[in-house]
């Protein structure tokens, strides 16, 4: 039962960086909206030009375009409203907006960690494993391997929803945050989140620990299969380099945000880990799979105008690794 003189929440205030003056805040507004739309329109172009160039049409462009359309609406999830909250101060957002961003957001999370999973693996095929690639890497199971990580994503996240659904909110609606994170929404609970925040801890600490061991092993099969091919040894470690990078912002953003009980977390250094988790990593993430790539910066010049013609490279796709 409700104490007489509280109320129940029916929306919520997300601080975001309050404690900002006006001025760096809007600074901090520019600083973001140049990241977020340079994310989308390095990830924009990806899109068009594997679902329009034939050349880019085999299994490997196949997935970094998913990823790419995964960054943009993983990025708009939380930019969106942080561009909002650091330029306009408009800071409101209701229960159910609230409880519908943060599904999309771990539900986005979680398809991310599936195609992590998925893109080393037909690398490792595709090197290791070349006379059989063919046949095993279908258009078929590829785009199997696609549908099934959206309906995995949302569907394993739904539970999510269902936790939310069991907090009431009766105190203070002001979330220290620039999103609707769990650990902020489970501190300003009034119902006892300890056994819920151990249900979400274990299945997110789950889906993102499985994600990160098959991942890694992918690596480490490639990297063995590549010391055995000295002339390639340089840039397969420099393209392998790049990406443990870009997975290690990842992942270890994931596992520094969901680790630790709620009650223990400080939500300060909780923002400026999500910024890397939900800002900077999309943002890396074009130039890292797509932009560093010789066949994909060739059919964009192609695709723009700057180059007249194409010469064809036999085996060209494997030669580039990732």
């Amino acid at each position: 039962m409700l104490d007489r003189n509280e109320t129940v929440v029916t929306e919520f205030i997300l601080e975001g960086f309050s404690g900002l003056n006006q001025r760096l805040q809007l600074f901090l507004s520019l600083v973001f909206l140049l990241i977020y739309l340079t994310t989308v329109m390095g990830n924009a172009p990806i899109i068009f030009l594997v679902c329009v160039d034939n050349r880019l049409q085999i299994p490997m462009y196949f997935f970094i375009g998913n990823l790419a359309f995964l960054e943009i609406c993983f990025t708009s999830c939380t930019s969106i409203k942080l561009l909002v909250i650091l330029s306009s101060g408009r800071r409101t957002i209701s229960v159910s907006g609230c409880f519908v961003q943060s599904h999309f957001y771990f539900a986005l999370g979680c398809m991310e960690l599936i195609l992590l999973v998925v893109m080393p693996f037909d690398r490792y095929l595709a090197i290791c494993q070349p006379l059989r690639y063919a046949a095993i890497m279908t258009q078929q199971l590829c785009i199997l391997l696609v549908v099934a990580a959206w309906v995995a994503g949302f569907t394993f996240m739904s539970y999510h929803l269902v936790l939310l659904s069991k907090l009431t909110f009766c105190g203070s609606n002001k979330i220290q945050h620039f999103f609707c994170d769990n650990s902020p929404l489970f501190q300003l609970s009034c119902s006892d989140t300890n056994l819920l925040w151990r249900i979400d801890s274990v299945l997110i600490l789950f889906a993102v620990l499985a994600s990160l061991c098959l991942t890694l092993s992918s690596y480490v099969c490639i990297l063995f299969c590549i010391l055995r091919m000295p002339s390639r040894r340089k840039k397969a470690f420099a393209t392998c380099s790049s990406h443990l990078t870009s997975l290690a912002i990842a992942f270890g953003s994931c596992l520094d945000l969901y680790s630790h009980p709620s009650e223990r977390v400080s939500l300060e250094t909780n923002k400026l880990v999500a910024l890397l988790n939900t800002v900077l990593y999309p943002f890396l993430n074009p130039f890292i799979y797509s932009l560093r790539n010789k066949l994909v910066v060739l059919v964009l010049k192609d695709t723009i105008g700057c180059r007249t013609h194409y010469v064809e490279e036999k085996h060209f796709w494997i030669a580039e690794v990732f």
